[in-house]
Parts: structure tokens; sequence; C-alpha cells
């Protein structure tokens, strides 16, 4: 998953840095409202986490842009603690969430999982796939009951997958879901993870079906029907 932080706190920004992409997410950061609303525009993000009091541009006119382009990507805001308007006018402009400042990491980073669950489609904290499961709280994955060991690369390449399951999926649109500013990671190197990943889960119903010149798609193999034999009656 890849976040946007719009904050202008450093301290504050630096350690929501450190924690999101600890735990394995792609993060970018900016410190105004201009900023933020040109990064919404050319990158694509799963979250963003957007602080109301950001200058140049408020926090509310960077929402108010968001939602009217049509872009639905969850917002989780970040208001003063006494500010009650604040919060209310952020809800109604199409905010998802909101914490108040200060606040604890731990609380941040289950509001973080949370909207994440939501924009994979359900509240559960299991996205189920034929065989395949992934636990968003824990960042687990298994198949048939069994752990997958992949790498922070490999998961988020699968969650995007998982996130779009049945439907096409670029190599451009992973490249911006995998990367941060800054990081260079080529087409060829997507071929490189989408391989690895497929030699850790490819050994049930479940594939990454390459669309040539077009990406990816993660299906579900239906099962090959177990021919049955007529019995046949012996002659009276």
């Amino acid at each position: 998953m890849r976040i946007l932080i719009a904050e202008d706190d450093r301290v504050l920004a630096d350690g929501l840095l450190r924690s999101l992409r600890a735990l394995g997410y792609a993060v970018d950061q900016v410190a105004d409202g201009n900023s933020a609303d040109a990064a919404l525009q050319s990158s694509a993000f799963d979250l963003l986490i957007l602080d109301l009091g950001l200058p140049r541009l408020s926090g509310f006119e960077v929402l108010r842009k968001l939602r009217a382009r049509g872009t639905t990507v969850p917002v989780l805001i970040l208001t003063a603690a006494d500010s009650v308007e604040d919060k209310v006018r952020g809800l109604d402009l199409g905010a998802d969430d909101y914490m108040a400042k200060p606040f604890a990491l731990q609380e941040l980073e289950a509001r973080v999982r949370a909207l994440s669950r939501r924009g994979m489609g359900g509240a559960s904290a299991i996205i189920q796939h034929g065989p395949l499961q992934y636990d968003i709280t824990g960042r687990v994955v298994t198949l048939d009951g069994h752990v997958v060991e992949l790498s922070a690369r490999e998961l988020t390449l699968l969650e995007v997958l998982l996130q779009r399951a049945g439907r096409l999926v670029s190599k451009d649109q992973l490249v911006e879901h995998l990367c941060v500013w800054g990081e260079e990671v080529s087409t060829n190197a997507i071929e490189v993870y989408v391989h690895r990943l497929r030699k850790k889960i490819e050994v049930g119903p479940v594939r990454i079906a390459t669309v040539r010149g077009l990406g990816y798609c993660l299906e579900k193999i239906a099962p090959t029907p177990v021919p049955t034999t007529e019995a046949v009656r012996p002659d009276a």
C-alpha cells in the first residue's frame, strides 16, 4: 500500500514516515497543501494522511479538490484536539476518519489498517482468494493454512493484486504503488518481483496471469472435475 502524508510538523512527519515504512508501506511526505494537491494529481495513493492546518493551501481545500475530482482514496485527517468544528467539516467534505493531536502511533497504525481493509472491499481483517489468505492486521499470508514468507516488496505487490483480484493491473500501476519518490524501479524489476511471488503462491489453484503487453491479473483456477464412470448393470 502506498501512503501520502501531508504534514508540516517535521518531527511528527518523520515519526510517521519511520513507523509506517517499518510496517512495509511505501510512504511519501509533503509539507504544504499545494504540494499535496500536486502529488495527488500526479501519483496514485492508497491512503492520504492529511493535516488540516497545512500552509499555502489548507487541508480542507486539498480534501475538497480531491473529492471534486471524483477520487475515492481513503483520507485520515489530523486535527487539533479541541477543534470539533474542524472534525465535522473534514468528515462532511469526504474524509473517512480523523485523529486528534496528540495521538499514539499504535492507534494511527490501527486506523491505517482499518482504512486499508475498507479499500480492499470489506471490514474483515482477512482477505480470502481461494486457498490464499491475507491477514491485513498481522500482514501475514497463508496458503492452505501454511505461512508464506514474503519480502516487503512481494507483500505489497500481492496487496495490489488482491485489491484488484480478477482485474488487469498494469506494470505502471504496480510501479506507482510499490515505489516512493526518487526510487527508480523499472518494469523489468516488476517482472522479477512477479516471478518471485509466483514461485511462492502458485502451488495451489491461484495464479498470476500475464496479459502480454498489458500487465497481470490474480486469478483462481477452477478445479478440474473428476470424471465419473456410470455403473453398468449386468444383463438380466
